[in-house]
């Protein structure tokens, strides 16, 4: 038996990497699970393999009756509704020459969408006597980047959106929870910097492990949020990023490598 037997989750960003390694791990702790995302043959590729303990529906998150049909997937064909895993999001990321349009499409992805889903599964999961709700954040809602400015305002505003939510859903014993990830390995990753290896270079400049998170490293704290062990925690935001929130921009000690100290 597992730790999540007879809970029923819902999962956004069910396509990615990331999606995928928190989708296997949900059944494999005995859940099941409905994975929205808007590509279906990653979707059929990511919920074969978990049998009928997955399903997925084609979800835009900014459109309601694709969250509907969610919902109503995960009442009719399994009961209920006791986590909700928003993880879809947009990297989208102009700078000062973004329009309002780009604004306002990222937004409604990244935030509005993880806010309506909850919206809308928040019935069933009182109806269930409570659950949790983990939201996928980043890194890049806590510091200042460069050359970034629209995803990672979005990332902030998750930040909000947790400490609000967990706020008004305490006393229906809904606990809301944000992972920040670091550096993770993506196909998004693995496209701008051509394989693994590289890539863990370029993550060892900002993330003292000294390399990118695989999947499975971000979805277990996922899972840990949605499980009885977390039970006295809502509101939180846990850093899952090698140790990057934790140290300041000399702390690696690029600068003093480029710029010789003066003796």
């Amino acid at each position: 038996m597992g730790e999540l037997d007879g809970k029923v989750a819902l999962l956004t960003g069910a396509g990615s990497l990331i999606g995928a390694a928190i989708g296997r791990k949900l059944v494999d702790d005995g859940a099941r699970v409905v994975m929205g995302g808007r590509d279906e043959a990653l979707g059929a590729e990511v919920s074969e393999p978990l049998g009928k303990s997955a399903r997925f529906v084609r979800t835009d998150v900014t459109v309601d009756d694709d969250l509907d049909g969610m919902v109503g997937a995960a009442v009719e064909e399994f009961g209920g509704i006791d986590f909700v895993i928003s993880g879809a999001a947009i990297f989208d990321c102009g700078m000062l020459e973004t329009t309002r349009e780009q604004w306002r499409r990222s937004f409604d992805i990244n935030v509005i969408g993880a806010a309506m889903l909850i919206q809308k599964a928040v019935p069933h999961m009182r109806a269930r006597g409570g659950g949790s709700v983990v939201i996928i954040g980043s890194i890049s809602g806590k510091v200042s980047q460069p050359n970034r400015i629209v995803y990672p305002t979005t990332k902030t505003a998750l930040l909000g959106l947790t400490r609000n939510m967990s706020q008004e859903l305490a006393p229906s014993n809904i606990r809301v929870n944000h992972v920040s990830l670091g550096w993770t390995w993506s196909r998004n990753i693995d496209r701008r910097y051509g394989g693994r290896e590289r890539a863990d270079l370029v993550a060892a400049e900002f993330q003292p492990m000294g390399r990118l998170a695989d999947p499975d490293e971000a979805a277990d704290p996922v899972v840990y949020l949605c499980s009885d062990r977390s039970s006295f925690i809502t509101g939180a935001d846990l850093a899952v990023d090698g140790g990057y929130a934790a140290v300041g921009p000399e702390a690696l000690g690029q600068a003093f490598e480029t710029i010789p100290v003066i003796t």
